[in-house]
């Protein structure tokens, strides 16, 4: 007798979309993943990762600039507890700094400098990152971070990945700081248009999973990196947890308002579901249908 998988519980995590004005309009900082990684290996994914246990715990709720009561209204999740809501801004500002050396805090005291290269030195020989905080004077600066949407990987993953129920945050990119892959989990790190972004996908010149895909073309929406965190501000994160279907023959993920997905009110703008073909995610009405 055959019994039927149970299926992997998500595991809780944190994407940071980092963006900044150019002279072109808005961008977003993309990573490369490592090709050799098992999740995700070689596409281009928003910096992030898994929950860690220190991220929640007594130190690093310590050294925050906001009370994670506050965070957790942020997120709009009432099945949370507040320090695993904190936890979760923490994440996202630690993966920031882990992974393209970008750092989010702000002094304890007036004239004690942001020293990114010295604090992701320390992050990376070992040392967690209450002490890296509390060692150079600084706090983390959760209120530069919005809460943007909530994506829960489907029971069958499009990219062969593990399950995780990641909270995705908008934040401006600290102006006088510079975005580096750390040539570990990230071999490349690019700044792009959200349209941009998407033409090279459609072009094969980078891989996307589809949260990317579905991200960027909400982001093409807005002009300016003002407009995102205004717009972020302003709305309770949706929930997304896709559904995957075979539909003529296609794998097709489809997305709240589908008439293939349970959930009939619509989460994003734009297609509310992407078919594969080949090794790409689109929507039925062609590329142009990311951005109607």
């Amino acid at each position: 007798m055959t019994t039927t998988p149970v299926p992997e519980t998500p595991r809780d995590a944190a994407t940071v979309v980092l963006l900044r004005d150019a002279p072109g309009g808005l961008e977003v900082l993309l990573q490369r993943r490592h090709a050799q990684m098992t999740d995700m290996g070689g596409l281009y994914v928003f910096p992030g990762g898994k929950l860690d246990p220190q991220d929640s715990d007594a130190q690093s709720l310590a050294a925050l600039d906001q009370a994670p009561q506050a965070l957790h209204a942020h997120l709009g999740e009432p099945d949370l507890t507040a320090p695993l809501a904190a936890g979760l801004h923490v994440a996202a500002l630690r993966e920031a700094l882990e992974e393209c050396g970008l750092l989010l805090a702000e002094p304890l005291q007036a004239g004690v400098p942001l020293d990114a290269p010295r604090a992701r030195a320390m992050l990376r020989e070992g040392q967690p990152l209450a002490q890296v905080l509390s060692h150079l004077g600084l706090r983390l600066a959760t209120q530069r971070l919005a809460a943007w949407s909530r994506w829960i990987t489907p029971l069958s993953p499009a990219m062969g990945t593990r399950r995780f129920d990641t909270r995705f945050f908008v934040a401006p990119a600290p102006l006088d700081q510079t975005a580096a892959h750390d040539n570990e989990e990230a071999t490349e790190s690019v700044w792009l248009a959200p349209r941009a972004a998407l033409e090279q996908y459609r072009d094969g010149q980078i891989e996307l999973a589809p949260p990317q895909i579905m991200s960027l073309a909400h982001l093409a929406r807005y002009a300016r990196m003002q407009d995102v965190v205004v717009a972020a501000r302003s709305q309770r994160p949706p929930t997304i947890l896709p559904l995957a279907h075979l539909d003529a023959g296609l794998r097709t993920i489809a997305y709240p308002g589908d008439p293939l997905h349970a959930e009939h009110k619509r989460a994003l703008p734009g297609p509310t579901r992407l078919r594969q073909q080949g090794r790409q995610f689109l929507p039925e009405g062609g590329f142009e249908a990311l951005f109607l």
